[in-house]
């Protein structure tokens, strides 16, 4: 095993100019990440200087058997925490041949409305909380949970230090290190209420950016527990009962908001919202009405509300951002499986737009 790990730690820069991409496109669940890895002559910094490339839909569940290439457009570039060196991560949406982006391609309207110059011009600041849990491998059930069992009350684990409460410490902290590493704006990790549940925050992080760097350091975290041979979840309700819920909650602002009087943009934002909760919802995630109960930590699916540090509202505005008269607000409905390009774009085209 050592000489496997010496060749897999193999500096390619000593002998080579060459390096590996790998490209990185989301399949037609919507949540399967796939990827696959070329050489390339010499090292590259922007993502329109990459080749387009190709793969077989019918096995992605995104094009006929008869009629199966996808064309994969790179959009953004991450350093690679796995191969180091000059090589590269290559976030890509995907196309028909024709150049149309294919149905499961979200990106391509996030694009078209955050490249709108009135949407531009407010520069919208995305700080997304993805919440995960780690599952034993091979059983649909939490990392540190005995089997067919379950641990103590919740309580104790949320930012819990201790090995009976903070379990999969390890794969979280090289996730956390391996997303600074590639270039990926995380601000910061903590264990979340329920046992074996975590969460990540990317931001902020202004416009398609934001989707771009979610889906990579959601490809990171699946790549380490690979590695580690535990299995992750993005299920908004991962354990039935009187357990947490994953979410993703999405912390947003606008120039205006950011600015004096922003107390005021807010509030009409906030407004604009709740006349479009139920668009909202829909796109918000599968499953999330497991999750949206109005108990532990959210507000019924059915209805809008918002407060002022309110942790069980549809949408909380913090303390501070109440003393200051300006600042962001969090949408906490989104569910930890939404796709962040449709839930940052749908926000800023419901408040700016709408």
């Amino acid at each position: 095993m050592s000489m496997l790990s010496d060749l897999v730690n193999l500096s390619l820069s000593d002998s080579t100019e060459k390096i590996i991409a790998e490209y990185i496109w989301i399949g037609g669940s919507g949540m399967d990440i796939r990827s696959k890895a070329r050489t390339l002559p010499g090292p590259v910094s922007d993502p329109s200087k990459l080749p387009k490339w190709n793969y077989d839909g019918s096995s992605t569940g995104q094009a006929a058997g008869d009629d199966s290439e996808v064309i994969l457009y790179p959009q953004a570039i991450f350093r690679d925490p796995f191969r180091k060196g000059n090589n590269i991560l290559v976030m890509c949406d995907a196309y028909t041949p024709a150049g149309n982006p294919i149905p499961t391609n979200k990106r391509h309207n996030a694009a078209k409305i955050f490249s709108n110059s009135k949407v531009a011009s407010e520069e919208p600041w995305y700080g997304i909380e993805q919440e995960y849990t780690l599952m034993q491998k091979g059983v649909n059930w939490p990392i540190g949970w005995p089997v067919g069992g379950f641990p103590g009350p919740q309580g104790p684990y949320y930012c819990g230090v201790g090995a009976d409460k903070a379990i999969g410490r390890d794969i979280v902290d090289a996730h956390y290190k391996a997303c600074l590493y590639a270039g990926i704006g995380i601000s910061g990790v903590n264990g979340e209420v329920m046992p074996g549940q975590w969460e990540f925050q990317v931001g902020p992080v202004e416009g398609i950016s934001a989707g771009d760097q979610v889906w990579v350091a959601r490809y990171l975290l699946e790549r380490i527990t690979e590695i580690s041979g535990v299995n992750v979840s993005f299920d908004p309700k991962p354990v039935p009962g009187d357990w947490n819920g994953a979410g993703a909650h999405c912390n947003y602002s606008t120039k205006s908001m950011r600015n004096d009087g922003g107390l005021a943009v807010i509030k009409k934002a906030i407004e604009k919202l709740q006349v479009k909760h139920k668009e909202h919802i829909a796109a918000y995630g599968e499953g999330n009405e497991r999750r949206l109960t109005g108990k532990h930590e959210t507000a019924d699916i059915n209805t809008f509300s918002w407060g002022v540090a309110n942790r069980g509202a549809s949408v909380r505005v913090g303390r501070d951002t109440e003393k200051e008269g300006k600042g962001y607000f969090e949408d906490r409905r989104p569910a930890s499986n939404m796709d962040p390009y449709v839930v940052t774009s749908m926000i800023a085209e419901t408040t700016i737009l709408g």
